[in-house]
């Protein structure tokens, strides 16, 4: 029976290709069915043996540990030299967080608009 190990649904492609060098390097026997356009089918990396899904899930729980440990270095250095946050994004994009900030303030006072005509 196959065994389902990843969704490959918003996973970035540098993400993915690691993946796949990890699985070739280990000689893990997968598979891969990709993400449909539309969003109905997930995609993922499967394999059919359960002794081998179970050394697939422990390699990609230590590739996932070390990978989430080096996003957030990476974040804490974009933090630092001031390139990440909504600070950077005010900075950066003026405009465009303006509109989303205007855009906001009319959602919501268009979802409370009948609570306030209420009393």
């Amino acid at each position: 029976m196959p065994h389902h190990l990843m969704n490959l649904r918003h996973v970035p492609d540098d993400e993915a290709d690691d993946i796949r060098d990890l699985f070739e390097r280990e000689e893990v026997r997968y598979y891969e069915t990709p993400p449909s356009f539309w969003g109905i089918s997930m995609g993922g990396f499967w394999v059919h043996d359960d002794d081998e899904a179970e050394r697939a899930r422990q390699l990609l729980a230590g590739y996932q540990r070390q990978r989430q440990s080096q996003q957030q270095l990476e974040w804490q250095e974009r933090v630092a030299r001031g390139e990440a946050g909504y600070g950077s994004m005010l900075r950066r994009h003026p405009l465009r967080m303006l509109a989303a900030i205007i855009a906001l303030g009319i959602i919501v006072g268009v979802s409370l608009l009948p609570y306030l005509r209420m009393g």
